[in-house]
């Protein structure tokens, strides 16, 4: 399985050599946070920006963020 981890949220990726491109979304949350790019450095990269994107987001509502939940 192809894993990056940021903060201890896990993000899971896959290649579409349609599109040229990565995507992914974080693990174990509910809430939903994707992430995409070119290359491994872009997609290291993009997994943090959205992280930090979704913890300023829950800041600015007032939300607890969902912290990553491990499956055993």
């Amino acid at each position: 399985m192809n894993i990056l981890t940021y903060k201890g949220y896990q993000g899971h990726f896959v290649y579409d050599p349609d599109a040229d491109f990565f995507h992914g979304n974080v693990l174990h949350l509910h809430d939903v946070i994707t992430f995409q790019g070119r290359s491994v450095d872009e997609l290291k990269a993009a997994l943090a920006e959205s992280i930090e994107v979704y913890l300023e987001y829950c800041a600015d509502k007032g939300k607890e963020p969902e912290k990553p939940v491990q499956a055993d």
